[in-house]
């Protein structure tokens, strides 16, 4: 391989495809910000419906024809207006997307999730593999926890098209917290493209100054469901279980994502108590954290690592539905390390909720034993950044 004449910047295209949840958005905002910052010429290839408020910095955005999951299960996707996909629907976004990296001629090819995940996907992505023209440098973004799978015959699928077409498979995560092959059996089959990046998380920002007084969380219970398509359950349960806890008496905060619809969120707020706020997910949420007594929250890969940089008391009720496990997973992990309190999503009651938050208040914070407890290396969207570039270089 020839090296890269430094005059010229490396081009990078970026797919990423969300489809119920927006934690690969965010995570991939996260890393597209960092090939930027690293000099990169970045091109994001957007299958999700856009997202407000998600900044991919000094990125070309494109948006291919958007796709969702039409429920929790993941088994039916549709596209814009609710409408199934169709044989047409996938030539027409194969076509965007082959005609879009023609476009970019990239020197790298980073993929969110392929091949471990977004198999629906592969009618696209595969032929993105199989272009002629190469890019110097195929990887794919992968968390640190897989989902898992029914069919063994899978797993080795997935083995074989990264044997075939990728260069680096970069995992979001700490060998020393979970190995890819705890939830990866085949990971021997492809273990020399395998780096760990640590995990992907923005940088804790100093404290900064709340919009108003008395909105910065300061002795708050911080209820959050990240982008909210499926939280509308958790922030109900809360406000059921709050006069069951000892914090009954202390202001709560209950923060419903962008795909809690507004006829929802306008119920939540009328049935709210007083000394309940009701609102709109927010930017300065990990702030909110750092000041908060308590967080109760969905165990999304975001959400966990802004708990950790926050060493806030927490409570998680991992997502499970359509046999999810990855964030039960990781939660389970979390929880033996002492630095959170789990409660299944199955048995979710406004008692179950309370006696989880009287554990979680009588046992002692994260940050009353940092020393001796996990500390994540959230440096994964710098490193992710510069193992692309020396390896393309």
């Amino acid at each position: 391989m020839t090296n890269h004449d430094t005059r010229t910047p490396l081009k990078a295209l970026v797919w990423v495809q969300h489809l119920l949840g927006i934690g690969h958005v965010r995570r991939a905002a996260l890393i597209t910000r960092a090939l930027s910052a690293a000099g990169l010429d970045v091109t994001v290839a957007s299958g999700g419906f856009p997202v407000a408020g998600v900044d991919y910095g000094a990125a070309r955005v494109v948006q291919l024809p958007p796709a969702r999951s039409a429920d929790k299960s993941f088994k039916r996707l549709v596209g814009e207006g609710g409408l199934p996909l169709d044989d047409a629907w996938r030539e027409r976004r194969r076509a965007a997307l082959l005609d879009l990296a023609g476009a970019v001629d990239p020197d790298i090819l980073l993929l969110e999730t392929y091949p471990f995940g977004r198999r629906q996907f592969r009618f696209e992505l595969l032929p993105l593999l199989e272009r002629p023209r190469r890019p110097r440098i195929v990887a794919a973004s992968v968390r640190d926890i897989l989902v898992a799978k029914d069919d063994p015959a899978r797993e080795v699928e997935m083995a074989e098209v990264a044997r075939r077409h990728l260069d680096l498979v970069l995992i979001h995560g700490d060998p020393g917290v979970v190995p890819f092959d705890a939830t990866f059996p085949q990971a021997h089959r492809i273990a020399d493209l395998i780096r760990y990046t640590g995990y992907v998380a923005p940088a804790r920002a100093p404290d900064r100054p709340a919009a108003k007084p008395g909105d910065d969380g300061t002795g708050e219970v911080i209820v959050s469901v990240g982008g909210g398509a499926v939280g509308l359950p958790l922030l109900r349960t809360a406000l059921a279980a709050r006069p069951l806890t000892s914090l009954a008496s202390s202001p709560w905060r209950l923060l419903a994502g962008p795909d809690i619809g507004q006829a929802e969120f306008e119920a939540l707020r009328d049935d709210a108590p007083a000394g309940v706020t009701v609102e709109r997910a927010r930017p300065d949420f990990p702030d909110l954290l750092s000041r908060c007594i308590l967080s109760i929250s969905q165990a999304g890969y975001n959400t966990l690592m802004d708990l950790m940089q926050a060493r806030c008391r927490a409570v998680v009720v991992p997502f499970a539905a359509g046999n999810e496990t990855e964030q039960t997973d990781r939660a389970r992990l979390f929880e033996r390390r002492g630095l959170l309190h789990v409660v299944p999503e199955d048995g979710l009651t406004p008692e179950c909720l309370a006696e989880a938050v009287g554990r979680a208040l009588a046992a002692p914070p994260p940050a009353g034993f940092a020393p001796a407890c996990f500390t994540p290396d959230v440096g994964g969207a710098a490193a992710t950044a510069r193992l692309l570039v020396e390896a393309a270089s």
